[in-house]
């Protein structure tokens, strides 16, 4: 039987992802009644296809082809987590995903939404289960993680299979407990946001001290508070 997926086939052969120089989010060429992309990244774009409700189809540009292969093994490994996207299939240049919906942590900061302990313990455990599985979960950032409800999504999981820790996860979860207490929801203006993600990609992650950068991060948040 062919998967009722298979329906997106012809609107997503209309439509071409095109990978940017200088790890920029991709441009997207081509239009398909009824394909709406809901997300853009540097490798690849996820659409919706209004006649597949349950999925979105991941489709990756020229240049990150190879990834796709890559990232299928890594869903095959972690099929059946809570923790995850199921991965129900792939085409020659797509991986078909189960639906998220849900705000990022990083919209939640945006617009004031309360995160609850509950979600940062179920990343944490999403890194466990993946390390169980022989992977390692690098890149998890505000991002790639949803919040449902109460309860965490993690949808990349793209560099699980690259080696060494990124330690993006433990600074996030660390400034979780000593920073965001603070300012649970309020919104954090888009150029704070943006400040500290370009002075954090900045820094000489070897001579890295969270409590300084902290410091820096609270003073100018105060700032803005006080204007």
């Amino acid at each position: 039987m062919i998967p009722d997926w298979k329906l997106a086939e012809n609107a997503l052969q209309n439509i071409r992802v095109i990978g940017n120089d200088n790890n920029e989010p991709v441009t997207i060429e081509g239009f398909a009644d009824g394909l709406y992309c809901i997300g853009i990244g540097t490798d690849a774009a996820v659409f919706y296809y209004a006649g597949t409700p349950p999925y979105a189809f991941k489709v990756y540009s020229d240049l990150a082809l190879d990834k796709k292969d890559v990232e299928l093994e890594i869903y095959e490994r972690i099929q059946g987590s809570p923790y995850f996207p199921q991965c129900y299939g792939a085409g020659s240049h797509y991986l078909v995903l189960s639906l998220e919906v849900g705000p990022t942590l990083y919209d939640c900061l945006l617009q004031g939404i309360h995160i609850p302990e509950q979600v940062i313990l179920d990343v944490e455990a999403a890194r466990e289960f993946v390390r169980s599985q022989g992977l390692n979960p690098r890149d998890i950032h505000l991002k790639n993680v949803l919040m449902q409800g109460d309860r965490a999504k993690v949808i990349d999981v793209s560099e699980y299979i690259k080696e060494g820790n990124d330690h993006r996860w433990e600074h996030l979860a660390w400034a979780y407990r000593h920073i965001y207490p603070s300012m649970s929801s309020v919104k954090v203006p888009l150029w704070i946001l943006e400040s500290i993600r370009h002075w954090y990609n900045r820094v000489d992650k070897a001579s890295f001290v969270l409590e300084n950068f902290s410091y820096r991060l609270l003073r100018l948040f105060d700032s803005e508070r006080k204007s």
